[in-house]
């Protein structure tokens, strides 16, 4: 593609040669080290480096054409520049030009928590209404023949656009993807043709990257003020305080808005009855009460999967037909997973649950299936936000009757300060630093009716400590303990 057909007509600087905007870009790179000939660089400021440092580096691989910041325009001889005040969106937009093909409708969802469940019940439901759907986001990419695992919620623009155009060109017509704070903040879904978006909800997270919890809101906040497109449809929790501020925000902007839960308009919640296999969800839509039985355990998944339903309903999906198809519903890897029941009948579930307002959650949630001890397993990640620790420790105290502190992606910081601060506001937990140790000691504590929660890592299946990933993957070590203490594994 020609220089001047990326930029999409807007004014560039190419080093006194008209002759720039007829170069051939045959990729883009924001890495120094994955530039090849032919390529644009974006040299682009980072929190640890700055990508002005790596141009020689590029020239040097064979990059024809640097993207950089219009007040820092670096000049080489021979090499064509691209001054842009806002170089990370500027990028986001040649991406989008340069793999020009996206699935018809993309849906996202951002808030601090849910945008893994929501994205995934969104393309269940897409699936089950006969669509070619994906889901994209913390567990990689989930598509039919094109399953990826992943670790990013949203990828940087380029590998995101590439993704979005190979999903396209396999036929999938459908996806719907997690928006992350740090994504939307770093313009990475600028370019995404979003028909739909949904907002959870927002608790502490993140603060190691966002100055406050207002900055954290704003980057959420843009999903909908900037990056939707014209007409989209935003699906609205109506029970968070960030309600009001969102649906202002849509009104200017002109989007159609469905909200969803207790005070919800389109999607309201009236009651949620748990049973031993899931729970039963009562909802009203266009003046219609439903009653739908889900396999899916903690009540916090009825307003996931109202969002999920919004998502659908708004991005032109049969409603009647999404929700008849809600029972089918099959729960998220890593979410509130039941891994294990032992034969006293105690059971075992992991949760991604790493910050405060997702472990409330989870243990609200499975008090209502617990007869007798909810017993939880937490930890807190290294080189991360230190002020949820203490929140956590004392969320742990409050809620569940006993506790076992452990590690959690310690990376370069010391396991023990880390626990230390948990355990400060959380009397009487047991500190067990090993985690395969903690998992198997809260196991052999188990009695009948007794829950046992193992939070922070969900799907993840490695261990960060310093530099380097040990494999580690909770669920296993839950089966092999069950294993040993004659347990049903799932």
């Amino acid at each position: 593609m020609r220089l001047i057909e990326l930029m999409n007509g807007v004014a560039y600087t190419a080093l006194n040669d008209p002759a720039w905007a007829e170069i051939d870009i045959l990729g883009l790179a924001s890495d120094s080290r994955r530039v090849e000939p032919g390529y644009l660089f974006a040299a682009l400021p980072g929190a640890k480096t700055d990508g002005r440092e790596f141009i020689a580096d590029a020239v040097e691989r064979g990059a024809v054409a640097i993207l950089a910041d219009a007040d820092r325009m670096p000049l080489r001889r021979g090499v064509a520049f691209v001054a842009d005040p806002n170089p990370r969106r500027r990028l986001a937009l040649m991406a989008a030009r340069f793999y020009r093909r996206q699935p018809r409708v993309v849906a996202a969802v951002t808030g601090t928590s849910g945008k893994t469940s929501i994205a995934c019940f969104t393309r269940q439901l897409w699936t089950e209404l006969g669509f070619q759907a994906a889901s994209l986001g913390t567990l990689g990419i989930i598509a039919p023949g094109l399953t990826r695992y992943g670790s990013l919620t949203t990828p940087d623009p380029i590998a995101l656009h590439k993704d979005l155009a190979d999903l396209a060109a396999a036929g999938i017509d459908h996806v719907a993807m997690e928006a992350s704070s740090h994504g939307l903040d770093q313009y990475r879904l600028d370019g995404v043709a979003v028909r739909a978006a949904a907002f959870t909800n927002l608790n502490r997270d993140h603060l190691d990257y966002h100055p406050t919890m207002e900055a954290y809101f704003a980057a959420k906040r843009r999903l909908f003020a900037e990056v939707m497109a014209d007409g989209a449809s935003a699906v609205l929790n109506a029970d968070v305080p960030e309600y009001g501020a969102l649906l202002e925000t849509c009104r200017v902007r002109g989007l159609r808005v469905l909200s969803y839960g207790v005070n919800g308009e389109t999607l309201r919640l009236e009651s949620v009855r748990a049973s031993a296999t899931g729970q039963t969800v009562h909802f009203v839509y266009e003046s219609r009460r439903h009653e739908v039985s889900v396999g899916l355990v903690g009540d916090f998944q009825a307003g996931n999967l109202l969002a999920a339903l919004g998502l659908v309903v708004g991005s032109g999906g049969d409603a009647h037909a999404a929700i008849a198809s809600l029972p089918h519903l099959q729960g998220v890897p890593g979410r509130m997973q039941r891994i294990a029941r032992l034969s006293n009948g105690a059971a075992i579930f992991v949760d991604y649950a790493h910050k405060p307002g997702a472990l409330e959650a989870v243990l609200h949630a499975l008090r209502r299936h617990t007869e007798r001890r909810l017993v939880v397993v937490f930890g807190c990640g290294g080189d991360r936000d230190a002020g949820k620790r203490p929140q956590m420790g004392a969320i742990a105290a409050r809620l569940a009757d006993r506790t076992i502190v452990t590690d959690d992606n310690p990376r370069t910081e010391d396991p023990s300060a880390i626990r230390s601060q948990i355990l400060a506001d959380c009397p009487g937990a047991l500190e067990i630093g090993d985690r395969a140790a903690a998992v198997e000691t809260a196991m052999r504590s188990l009695e009948a009716g007794d829950t046992l929660v193992i939070a922070g890592k969900g799907h993840e299946r490695g261990q960060i400590v310093g530099d380097k990933t040990i494999p580690f993957d909770d669920a296993e070590v839950v089966r092999a303990v069950a294993s040993a203490l004659d347990g049903t594994v799932k």
